[in-house]
């Protein structure tokens, strides 16, 4: 079914950046060519290294890498994907891709792409609920970017709430199913 589809992961600098890890492992596991671009943030958080061990890929996470061959990396990325998933979707990223803000790898890829796009959102309770937040989300949908959850759970600040990285399971199966859904 997926052998060859290219899932662009994007990942975000959240405290759930950890899942990810598990998405990758997961997404390779059922057959797809995983390809990780992170924010320049998140590669602070966890060494992108990391990344291309699981995916087997290139990791990319700088707009302009000057790397051996050239080529517009942000729109030959979006060309490659059959779907682009973001797990952790950080409140950072949903305003910047609602208001059309294009100033890192991972937003200019999102732009460029005519594949489905999947936002994970991940973050404390209070962040999520922000009006300006809801708002930002209610306009990508309607724009037809698709969501998959957050969930009830522990956050990172210790506290329960609405926010959690939706179950990896979860995920994947959503993923499945929107490149059962886009052909």
């Amino acid at each position: 079914m997926a052998g060859r589809k290219n899932v662009i992961l994007g990942i975000t600098a959240g405290a759930a950046i950890y899942k990810a890890c598990e998405i990758v492992r997961r997404l390779k596991e059922a057959g797809f060519n995983v390809i990780p671009v992170l924010t320049e943030e998140a590669a602070g958080l966890i060494n992108p290294l990391l990344f291309r061990a699981l995916s087997g890929n290139k990791v990319y996470y700088k707009l302009f890498d000057g790397g051996e061959d050239w080529e517009i990396e942000h729109v030959s990325l979006a060309d490659k994907a059959d779907i682009i998933l973001v797990a952790p979707a950080t409140a950072n990223l949903l305003g910047k891709i609602a208001a059309g803000i294009c100033d890192d790898l991972l937003s200019c890829v999102i732009t460029a792409s005519k594949a489905p796009v999947f936002f994970c959102p991940a973050m404390n309770e209070n962040m999520y609920l922000n009006r300006i937040t809801q708002g930002n989300i209610a306009r990508l949908k309607e724009c037809g970017y698709k969501f998959i959850g957050p969930k009830k759970g522990m956050l990172a600040c210790g506290k329960k709430g609405t926010g959690c990285l939706e179950d990896v399971d979860v995920i994947v199966g959503k993923v499945k199913a929107g490149l059962l859904s886009s052909r």
